[in-house]
C-alpha cells in the first residue's frame, strides 16, 4: 500500500516562500505548523500499520490535520 504524503509544502507548493517566512517570523503560524506535521505523521504510521488505530482514530486525525491546513492555508492568503 502506497503512503501518500501531505507536507505543507507538497500540498501548498505555491506558497513556498511563504511558508518558510511565515515559519521565521510568526510564533502561532509555526506553532501550527509543526502541530500538522505531527498529525501527518501519525496518520502516515495508522496507514503503514506501524502504529495500529481504528478507523475512528485515523478519521479523527485526518479532521484535526485538515482544520490545521485550513488555518494554516487562511494565513497564507491573508499574508499575500
Amino acid at each position: 500500500m502506497s503512503i501518500e504524503h501531505h507536507d505543507l509544502v507538497h500540498e501548498l507548493p505555491e506558497y513556498r516562500d511563504q511558508i518558510h517566512t511565515l515559519k521565521m517570523e510568526n510564533g502561532h503560524f509555526a506553532k501550527l505548523f509543526d502541530e500538522y506535521h505531527e498529525v501527518t505523521k501519525e496518520i502516515e504510521r495508522m496507514e503503514a500499520e506501524i502504529q495500529p488505530a481504528c478507523t475512528k482514530t485515523e478519521e479523527m486525525y485526518k479532521r484535526k490535520r485538515l482544520q490545521l491546513k485550513d488555518e494554516l492555508y487562511e494565513m497564507l492568503r491573508d499574508n499575500q
